[in-house]
């Protein structure tokens, strides 16, 4: 059964910035599964890294789904899906546009 490490709705990055790591708590650190990221954009111009133990999954690549309204879709948001042996996870999201944008993301974690 999968588990949610992390997601936000809307999450505000301002033009030209990157934000903190945006996995924290009980599931920074993960034994060996499969990780699974699904992520929207408001507009094109979001980038996204995602690292487990270390080893960049996604590495400053843009977010190819974007749109304001809707849900997220298992079948249709999948950014990266992925088994790695674990070790601690990081997500960052970078703006590369001259204003703020939006993004939707839900990252999921089946031992």
């Amino acid at each position: 059964m999968a588990v949610v490490i992390g997601s936000a709705t809307t999450l505000s990055t301002a033009a030209n910035t990157k934000t903190a790591d945006l996995i924290t708590g009980q599931y920074q650190f993960v034994g060996k599964g499969k990780i699974t990221l699904l992520a929207r954009g408001s507009a094109t111009g979001m980038n996204v890294t995602l690292t487990v133990g270390g080893i960049a999954l996604v590495d400053d690549s843009a977010i190819p789904y974007f749109g304001a309204t809707g849900a997220l879709s298992a079948n249709d948001h999948v950014v990266c899906s992925q088994v790695m042996n674990g070790g601690r996870v990081s997500l960052y999201l970078r703006n590369t546009t001259g204003g703020a944008l939006t993004t939707d993301y839900v990252i999921y974690f089946d031992p």
